[in-house]
C-alpha cells in the first residue's frame, strides 16, 4: 500500500522497457506488423470524417512515404492532406505504409526511377548506408567549421544529392501518385461501406432501445 495522499501506477510497467526492447519495437512493433497495420485500419475506418476526406487523407500519406525526407513524413502528409482538404488524421496514420518492411523496395523503385528520369545511372551496389552517414558527417562538420579555422568540405553532402536526394525525389513522384491513387481508390468504397453497415447497427440499436421503452410504458400503464 502507498502512503496516503499517493496515487498508485496502474498503468506503468511492472519492468521497465530496456532502450534496446524500445528500439527492437520500432522495427518490429509487439504483435508484429500484421497487428499494426490492423490497428491502424480499424482506426482509419472509425474516423468520424467523409469517406472521400479520409481517402485524400490516405492518398497524402502513402505518397509521402515514396519521398526521400524521413523523419519529416509526419508534417508532410498533414500538409499534403491540409492542402487537397483530406483528413489529416488519416494522413498521419497513412505514413505507416512506410515502414521498415517496404522501405527497401520503396527506395529502390524510387532510385531507379529517377536515374532513369534524369538521365544518370543507378548503382545497384551503391551503399546507402554510407551515403546518409557521410552527408550527415559533412553538415556535422562544416557547422562546427562557422565557429573554427576548420575548413567546411561539401564533396560527401554534394555526392549525397546527386546521387541519392534528387533521383529519390525526383523518381519517387511518379510511383508515389500511382500507390497513393491506387490506396485512395481501394479505401473510399471500403471506407464508405464500413460507415453505413456501422450506421445501420446504430440505427437499429436505436430502434430497440425505443421498443424497449414503449414496451415498458405499455406495461406499466396496464399495471395501474
Amino acid at each position: 500500500m502507498g502512503r496516503r495522499g499517493e496515487r498508485p501506477d496502474v498503468f506503468k510497467r511492472r519492468t521497465p522497457k530496456s532502450w534496446a526492447l524500445w528500439a527492437w519495437h520500432l522495427i518490429w512493433p509487439q504483435g508484429g506488423w500484421g497487428r499494426a497495420f490492423g490497428y491502424v485500419k480499424h482506426r482509419v475506418r472509425r474516423l468520424p470524417d467523409a469517406p472521400h476526406r479520409i481517402s485524400r487523407g490516405i492518398f497524402a500519406g502513402v505518397f509521402t512515404t515514396f519521398t526521400p525526407f524521413y523523419g519529416f513524413h509526419f508534417f508532410i502528409a498533414a500538409f499534403i492532406a491540409k492542402v487537397m482538404r483530406g483528413n489529416i488524421l488519416a494522413a498521419l496514420m497513412a505514413t505507416f505504409f512506410g515502414n521498415p518492411l517496404t522501405y527497401l523496395p520503396i527506395g529502390v523503385v524510387s532510385l531507379k526511377t529517377g536515374h532513369f528520369l534524369l538521365g544518370t545511372e543507378f548503382e545497384p551496389d551503391m551503399n546507402l548506408a554510407r551515403r546518409f552517414a557521410g552527408a550527415w558527417r559533412d553538415l556535422k562538420d562544416n557547422f562546427w567549421a562557422m565557429f573554427t579555422d576548420d575548413v567546411a568540405h561539401w564533396d560527401r553532402l554534394a555526392g549525397f544529392y546527386n546521387e541519392v536526394f534528387l533521383p529519390y525525389m525526383v523518381g519517387g513522384l511518379i510511383p508515389g501518385v500511382i500507390a497513393g491513387t491506387i490506396a485512395y481508390y481501394l479505401s473510399a468504397p471500403v471506407i464508405a461501406a464500413y460507415q453505413n453497415r456501422r450506421k445501420g447497427r446504430i440505427k437499429a440499436k436505436l430502434e430497440e432501445i425505443r421498443l424497449r421503452k414503449a414496451a415498458k410504458k405499455a406495461e406499466d400503464s396496464r399495471s395501474q
